[in-house]
Parts: C-alpha cells; structure tokens; sequence
C-alpha cells in the first residue's frame, strides 16, 4: 500500500500555503490530489499489529475485521507526524493552515501544536484550527481553505475568513447499532441495553465545546435518518446556500435515495462529495452508519 502522499505537482510554492488535516478530518482524495492538502494519520491499533490510518489500512478492511476484533485508536506517532511537518517544507511550503479534529474528542490538536513549535523556529508559520467538530464537520473547513486557495487568498487572508467561518460546519451521524459505542465506553451498558430493546436510534452531532452530543432520537433507522436530514435543512437555512457531504461506514445500500432526499428538502445544497468515513471513528460506531455534513455559505 502507498504510504507517500503524492504532492508532486504541487511543489514549487505553486500556492502561497499548504493544508494540514489529521486522517480523522476525511478529506477525500480528490481534494488531497487536487491541492496541497497533507494528511497525518491517526492509528489503528490490534493486538498484534499497529496500523497507520488510510496509509496501512484502509477503512474497508477495518470493517471486515470488526467481528473478530474491534481495534483501539490512537494518536498519531510523533515521528508520522514530524515526517510530514518535513515533507511539507520539502515541497516548498514555508506557511502552513493546521485543521483538526475537536481538541476535546482527541490530543492530535495538541500533538500538532507541540511539534508546530519546534518548526516554527525553522522559520514556519503555522496557523492552527480546532474545529471543535469531527470527520467530515471538521474536513469541510480544510476543503473552504483549499476553496479560499484556489481563488487566490493569500495566508493571512484565508485565516481571517476560516475564523469568519467558524461554526458554518455541523454533522450529523445515524448509527445502525449502540454496541459499539458501548464497547468503546461512549455510553453505558444500561443506555445501549434499552436503546436495543426499543429500537431507539440517536442523531449525533458535537456540541459548541466539541464533545459528543445527541441531536435526537428515533425508532428505527429510517425515522433516524429522516431526522438527520430535518437536523441538516434546519442548520443549511442559516445560510443562504449550503454544501452538503453524505458520509457512511461499511456497506450502506439506500445511499442515493438518502441523497435524493436531502436534495428535495434542501434545495439550495449542493451535496459536494459521498465518502466513507476513517476508520478512526468508524471502530466507535460500526458499520452502518450515515452522516450528513453540511457546510452553511453566506
């Protein structure tokens, strides 16, 4: 599996700056072909083995592997994320735009800023942007700095209009079962026991201070979805236009009619990308799960 990222036409200092997300932020990868978009990434963890998100393994093969053993996740190594602070400076890149996933759902907030000290007394200024969201809700805020690129904004001016922006993102996941949020001590054995018995399935989203927080609840999954999406068209009307990321975890079979959905309800979104979600979160929630990202546009 390739575990260099390809940045070779974008060398050159081609733009004023380069984007640095964390593997959890699931950028997909046109995005991170497209533009100097450098992801670090978290780490998947077996009993036997220790495995680099989307690098090692891919989120297909966790999901397989989740009846034989739900692995740990972790930070991401020191050294992983030193190497690519150097290969961004290799490439040409002197700026740099750090987006993360909510510093109170993970330390790699942190672990970039300890490392982005050290780089700045090699002369590289490093912005740094808690999202205090998660997955696609935190991803979309590096797809605006890539948007912000491509116009031409330069690195001061990018910055001003990510904090103009910030809380513009919100998802909204619809998990197929509490088990593994149970499993991995997200809720109690109790909660999840009669969540089962009643079919009751919850609408997570994260909270102003970046923690996990239900949005909702329904009976059943597609009463849960219908709920996200009324969740999602409630938070695209605070803007004039909004666009929309539908993410999923494992093998999901009603995709485009969920699309064709959130494109009725909310006809002023353009629903930007469908991906599956990192592994990293994935293992907390299992396979099943649908997400619905939305970015509100002025």
């Amino acid at each position: 599996m390739n575990t260099k990222s390809n940045k070779s036409g974008l060398k050159n200092n081609q733009y004023d700056f380069a984007i640095l997300v964390d593997s959890s932020c699931d950028v997909p990868e046109e995005y991170m072909a497209k533009f100097p978009i450098y992801s670090v990434p978290l780490r998947i963890n077996y009993k036997d083995a220790s495995y680099r998100d989307r690098i090692d393994i891919l989120p297909e093969e966790v999901y397989k592997r989740l009846n034989e053993e739900i692995p740990k996740t972790s930070l991401p190594e020191y050294s992983d994320a030193k190497e690519i602070f150097e290969e961004i400076i290799r490439d040409g890149y002197k700026k740099v735009i750090s987006v993360s996933i909510s510093s109170n759902l993970s330390g790699t907030f942190n672990l970039i800023r300890l490392i982005s000290d050290e780089f700045k007394e090699k002369g590289i200024e490093i912005y740094l942007f808690d999202t205090k969201n998660i997955s696609i809700g935190s991803g979309l805020y590096a797809i605006s700095a890539a948007n912000h690129l491509e116009e031409g904004k330069n690195y001061e001016e990018t910055i001003m209009s990510l904090e103009q922006e910030y809380g513009n993102s919100k998802i909204f996941f619809c998990v197929e079962t509490l088990e593994y949020l149970r499993k991995g001590g997200r809720i109690g054995r109790v909660a999840s026991m009669i969540g089962a018995a009643l079919g009751i399935k919850p609408v997570i989203t994260c909270g102003e201070d970046g923690t996990y927080c239900i949005a909702g609840k329904e009976r059943g999954s597609k009463k849960c979805i219908s709920k996200a999406v009324t969740l999602a068209k409630e938070f695209a009307s605070k803007g004039n236009k909004a666009e929309i990321a539908l993410m999923y975890s494992g093998e999901v079979l009603d995709l485009e009619h969920i699309k064709d959905k959130i494109e009725q309800l909310i006809p002023k979104c353009k629903i930007k990308l469908v991906g599956t979600i990192s592994p990293a979160l994935g293992v907390h929630v299992g396979p099943g799960l649908i997400g619905i990202g939305v970015y509100v546009m002025p």
